[in-house]
């Protein structure tokens, strides 16, 4: 499966299959949304949320991937991710493409 963020793959002739997505909602467990919250007296990268986020991202893809698998499609272009926060500590990431078949 190819994954890419523009509208074409070069040299390929694309049959656009429709709309792939796929989210996930994340949360850091108490302990470690304490420790973080004391981080931010300091300053510097919170990583237990940053880990959190790339997790989120990984499994967001990889929900995406297997619908446009599902649709038979070879590739997924023009690749988005978004997220928001849905309470404190907990966002939800989404992402989302267009699944295309090669011709």
């Amino acid at each position: 499966m190819i994954l890419v963020n523009t509208e074409y793959i070069s040299g390929k002739n694309l049959e656009m299959l429709g709309l792939v997505k796929g989210s996930t909602i994340q949360t850091k467990n108490i302990g470690r949304d304490i420790s973080q919250s004391f981080k931010t007296l300091v300053g510097g990268e919170l990583k237990a949320y940053t880990e959190m986020m790339n997790d989120a991202r990984a499994l967001a893809t990889k929900r995406m991937v297997a619908e446009a698998e599902s649709l038979g499609a070879d590739a997924i272009v023009n690749i988005r991710y978004a997220s928001s926060a849905v309470m404190q500590g907990a966002a939800e990431v989404i992402a989302y493409g267009t699944a295309v078949r090669f011709v």
